[in-house]
């Protein structure tokens, strides 16, 4: 029996100009598997946050990105409530790991190979009833420091650290386009999968055998912004402890995180280099304080003296 996959994404208004590579790369994903694909969408058009340039904007990203998602049938789901990226990840967690085998965690700025479920779908097949507990990962780019070398994909390792390179395709800003990951990945004959101890991975593009959220491993509510990847490791190695995590090395699934149409239409952005997304955020007074309080609480996660940060206190 074919692996029963369930991959969800959110998307916030502002990523309009991107979730389109998104979307045409699952949809790719799709048409080269013949098992069943459960995908979800939550639109989040909630402006607590960032403010859009006017309201006839904001209506016309709504638009546009329900038209994009639904290129593909899916479930697309509009909210005009506060959903950050851990709030979507925990709530898809819990809804469909009774739904299907395989959980993935997409990704607005991700590019999807075209060989995913095929490929996952061949791994599930063979590790289920030994592993049935697991993690997985694709090759990437070129990450942030060395200590992610272990999760490049093979073109990128050796390549140097350039600050600021937006020009050469193995750069941390470069941005590629689903063609070029086409070549790179229409390059491997065999696939290179190993076992990466102690676990090491970003939320894009994760994947989460069901069972793993079954046994009760999930994002605590007190990450209530970011880091929801790290506190979700923390997690699994505290209930589960070091299961495996398998990585499809020489099959890359692109995260264009610099991408410079990342973030559109924010009031307040505009005029800065769209290609520093850091220097977007920083405009904003919350964005480095509720960042700091979610790294404190899942630092903190498991000590019993610890009180959690919320948003309250970041709007204090």
């Amino acid at each position: 029996m074919k692996t029963k996959f369930a991959i969800g994404c959110l998307v916030q208004w502002y990523e309009v100009d991107i979730i389109g590579e998104y979307v045409d790369s699952l949809s790719d994903a799709i048409d080269g598997y013949n098992g069943d694909v459960l995908i979800d969408f939550t639109i989040c058009m909630n402006q607590d946050l960032e403010k859009c340039i006017d309201d006839s904007k904001l209506e016309d990203c709504r638009k546009k990105i329900l038209s994009t998602v639904t290129n593909v049938k899916c479930t697309a789901n509009i909210t005009t409530d506060l959903v950050t990226v851990s709030d979507y990840r925990r709530e898809f967690n819990s809804n469909y790991c009774e739904r299907a085998d395989v959980l993935i965690w997409g990704e607005s700025d991700a590019i999807l190979p075209k060989q995913m479920f095929v490929v996952l779908d061949s791994l599930h097949q063979q590790v289920k009833d030994n592993n049935p507990k697991y993690l997985g990962f694709f090759g990437g780019c070129k990450m942030w420091d060395a200590s992610w070398k272990q999760l490049e994909h093979p073109d990128f390792t050796g390549k140097p650290f350039i600050e600021g390179d937006i020009e050469n395709w193995w750069s941390l800003r470069y941005t590629m386009t689903k063609d070029e990951m086409n070549v790179i990945n229409d390059k491997t004959d065999e696939l290179d999968v190993s076992v990466v101890s102690p676990h090491k991975f970003n939320g894009c593009g994760l994947v989460i055998s069901s069972e793993v959220i079954k046994a009760g491993v999930n994002i605590p509510k007190s990450v209530f912004f970011v880091h929801e990847d790290t506190a979700f490791m923390h997690m699994t190695n505290k209930v589960l402890g070091d299961i495996p995590q398998f990585v499809i090395r020489n099959i890359l699934l692109v995260h264009n995180r610099k991408h410079p149409n990342k973030r559109m239409y924010i009031k307040g952005e505009e005029g800065i280099e769209k290609t520093n997304t850091g220097a977007q955020r920083a405009v904003h007074g919350w964005y480095s304080k509720a960042n700091k309080m979610c790294e404190q609480n899942y630092i903190n996660m498991f000590n019993p003296n610890y009180k959690s940060y919320t948003w309250e206190d970041v709007w204090k």
